[in-house]
Formats: structure tokens, C-alpha cells, sequence
């Protein structure tokens, strides 16, 4: 029987609990270089993920003006949602404080510690200078800015942007045949890490992890039962236990999977059929949203690298705080049809603010747990995007009867069909 991944990942990080427990001499010398190697192909991926990612995110962005306003309208609503998801598990991060006490504090920090710049040295340093320069030395934030610049320097020269438009696209599909190998080598690589921390900082050291577990749900508590539904409930006019009690087979799929696009079908289905948003509506934003609005993947990322950070004794101020909001949320948009997507988009977190990588050796043993946590909020989140923006655009709910056969794509055109059928291809 064949094993999935994530069943992988668990035996892997119990088999290096008992190594390191048990195999302590041994375990740093001959098993930890496992676990080392693992983070510098993470850090591999990093640049040419974001890189490729954001420029063919703007662009695609860009190119969907024939839809009016509604590609407008939920990007605002993607920014507003993600960016409160993340203030909301730094505010908790903050007042919890997990990581504070770990007997890992003093770990690492004479490596890790940055003077925190100022606001104003901040913005000069995001600039980009040399956009070769930033792409050897790993400058996350001025990547980030180019290429945002340059998805939009290619929706402004249209059709001379095609050839660069293909180019960036079969580069990011091979970024991602890159990063699948490299995930699926995961196992080996939590294997490594948990038994080094183990045999390094003993079993007292995963104690923390449970903190920071309930941090994260707490933060996605708050977020998915209370912030959005007062969002649906104002901006929408929808009664937020329906749109519970009708998105309950997507959100079922969700769970145990952890995989939005997995539901894309079924939500796209609820939504039309039970919701009664229009097609055009609910079939472009649920596709859009899949890889770009990520609440629950924002939220958990924030709380996790301040967490990280509380563990090696490193103060991060409010100016570097805002660094992890913005930073997360456009890490998680950037990157979020690859596939393992959170463990590349933390490294983007951790060097944008001076963090040590290694410390995501510490959130590993319950990161697919809180995975199946945060999809749910991030798919309950993107639905709430349809209604809002239905509302917005004046278009009306018209729930279908149930047995209905009809096509929950009917209305669209045939181009707006082949390219949702491309942003599915990229999600899976």
C-alpha cells in the first residue's frame, strides 16, 4: 500500500524523535547533514518561486479587465481579508508569546540577530538596485517589487509581452516539477531535524510546539467565525450559517485533504447551485482565490515566524512586524498552487525579517495538522468573496433548484473557460 505524504511526514517525525532520543552521540554527526541538506534545497527554491510567481500573478491579473470590475473588486477584498488574517496572529503571537522560554532561546543567536533598520532605511533597501544582485543574494523584498513592476510593464506592451509572458510560464512549470521533487523528500528531512533537535535540546524542546499549535488555531477561530462572517454579513448581506450549512461538502473535501483546488469543483457547485452566485462570478473568483487569497495560510504564517523568532531570544519591532504581514501575505499569494507550498513561502518569511530557517525544523511536527486547520478558512474565505462581490456588482442570488443539471460554468465565454482551465492546471 502506498503511502500519501502526509502519513509519511508523521512517521518520519516519530522514527526521529526516538533516534534522537535514543541515538543522541550518533545523531549529529551522521543524521543532521539529512536535515541540513533538505534546508538548502528549500532555500533553492525560494527566488525562482517568487520570482516567476508574482510576475505571472500580476499579468494574469491584468488580463482579466474583460470581466469588468469584479477582478478589481475581490484583489481588494483578497488584500483587506489577508492582511487583518495576518494582524490577527501577530496580535495573538504577541500577547501568548509561545516561543518565550523555550530552552532554545539562546540557540543560534549570535548568527541571527539584525539591527532593525529604520522606516526610512527600510524603504531605500526595497528598492531594487541591481535585480541580479538581489536575485543572487536572496533580497526577497526588492524581488518581490520588480517583479511586480515587471507583470505590469508586460500587461501595459500587450502583445509584445507574449514570448516573456511563455517564458515565465513553462519556467514556473518547471519550478514546480523542482519543488515536487523536493517535497517529496520532506520525510527524510523532518526525519533528520526532529532527531537532531531532540538529541541536541532533548524532548523538553517540543514542548513549546503545543503553544504554538493553539496559537494558530485560536488566530483561525477568531478569523474564520468572527471576522468573516461580520465581512459576509455587512459587505454581502448573507446570513453566515447558511453559507456554512450550504458550503459543507466543499469544506469536507478541504479538511481532509488540506487542498482548496482538491474542492474547487464541489465549492464552485455549492456556490452557483445552493448560494445562487452567478457563474461568471463564482467560477472566475473561486479560481483566482485558490492561489491568492490564503487567510488561513497568511495568519498561520505570521503567528509561526514570530514564534520562531520568540524561540531564538530575537525581538522583532513593529516595523519588521509589518515587514512579516506584508511579506506573508504576498508569499502566500505568490506561491500557493505549489504544491507544499508552506514550508517554501516560510523561508521567503524568515529571510525578509533575519529569522534562522532552521527554526522551521521546530513547527514541522504539527504543520500538517494546522495545514488541515487553514484550508478550510482559506476556501470559507474565498466563498465569501463571491458574495461580496456579487453584491458590489448588484448581481443578485438566485439559488438553483436542486437536481438541476445545469452547467455551473453556463455564461461564461470560451475564453474566460480556457483560462480558468489554466489557472487549474497551475494549481494542480
Amino acid at each position: 500500500m502506498k503511502l500519501k505524504l502526509h502519513t509519511k511526514i508523521f512517521i518520519a517525525i516519530a522514527l526521529g524523535i526516538a533516534t534522537g532520543y535514543f541515538l543522541k552521540d550518533i545523531t549529529p554527526v551522521y543524521i543532521a547533514p539529512f536535515g541540513q541538506i533538505f534546508m538548502r534545497l528549500l532555500k533553492l527554491l525560494v527566488i525562482p518561486i517568487v520570482f516567476t510567481s508574482i510576475t505571472l500573478g500580476v499579468y494574469s491579473i491584468g488580463d482579466t479587465k474583460h470581466l469588468g470590475t469584479i477582478s478589481s473588486k475581490a484583489f481588494i477584498y483578497f488584500i483587506s481579508t489577508g492582511f487583518i488574517a495576518t494582524t490577527i496572529g501577530l496580535i495573538l503571537v504577541n500577547l501568548i508569546k509561545p516561543g518565550v522560554g523555550s530552552s532554545l532561546s539562546t540557540v543560534g543567536l549570535e548568527k541571527a540577530v539584525k539591527e532593525t533598520p529604520s522606516i526610512t532605511e527600510l524603504f531605500v533597501t526595497i528598492a531594487p538596485q541591481n535585480i541580479f544582485e538581489s536575485l543572487s543574494n536572496g533580497e526577497i523584498l526588492p524581488v518581490i517589487i520588480f517583479a511586480m513592476l515587471l507583470g505590469t510593464a508586460l500587461i501595459k506592451i500587450g502583445e509584445k509581452a507574449k514570448p516573456v509572458v511563455a517564458f515565465f510560464d513553462s519556467m514556473s512549470d518547471a519550478v514546480m516539477q523542482i519543488t515536487e521533487w523536493i517535497i517529496s523528500l520532506t520525510p527524510i528531512g523532518v526525519f533528520a531535524l526532529s532527531a537532531n533537535i531532540v538529541a541536541t535540546m532533548g524532548l523538553s524542546s517540543l514542548v513549546s510546539v503545543v503553544s504554538y499549535f493553539f496559537t494558530v488555531v485560536l488566530g483561525l477561530v477568531i478569523h474564520a467565525f468572527i471576522v468573516l462572517p461580520i465581512v459576509l454579513s455587512v459587505f454581502g448581506g448573507y446570513s453566515p450559517v447558511a453559507m456554512f450549512r450550504n458550503l459543507l461538502p466543499a469544506l469536507a473535501i478541504a479538511l481532509p485533504t488540506a487542498s482548496s483546488a482538491a474542492a474547487l469543483p464541489v465549492t464552485i457547485e455549492c456556490l452557483t447551485k445552493k448560494v445562487g452566485v452567478p457563474s461568471k462570478i463564482a467560477s472566475f473568483i473561486v479560481s483566482l482565490g485558490t492561489t491568492i487569497d490564503m487567510n488561513g495560510t497568511a495568519l498561520y504564517q505570521g503567528v509561526a515566524v514570530m514564534f520562531i523568532a520568540q524561540v531564538y531570544g530575537i525581538h522583532l519591532d513593529l516595523v519588521q512586524q509589518g515587514i512579516i504581514v506584508v511579506t506573508a501575505f504576498l508569499a502566500s499569494a505568490g506561491a500557493a498552487a505549489v504544491p507544499g507550498a508552506g514550508l517554501v513561502t516560510m523561508v521567503i518569511i524568515l529571510n525578509a525579517v533575519g529569522v534562522p530557517i532552521e527554526g522551521l525544523s521546530l513547527i514541522l511536527p504539527v504543520d500538517r495538522l494546522l495545514d488541515s486547520c487553514r484550508t478550510p478558512v482559506n476556501l470559507w474565505s474565498n466563498s465569501i468573496a463571491t458574495v461580496v462581490v456579487a453584491k458590489a456588482e448588484g448581481e443578485p442570488l438566485v439559488p438553483h433548484l436542486e437536481g438541476t443539471d445545469e452547467d455551473p460554468f453556463v455564461g461564461i465565454s470560451k475564453e474566460e473557460i480556457e483560462m480558468l482551465e489554466k489557472k487549474l492546471e497551475r494549481v494542480h
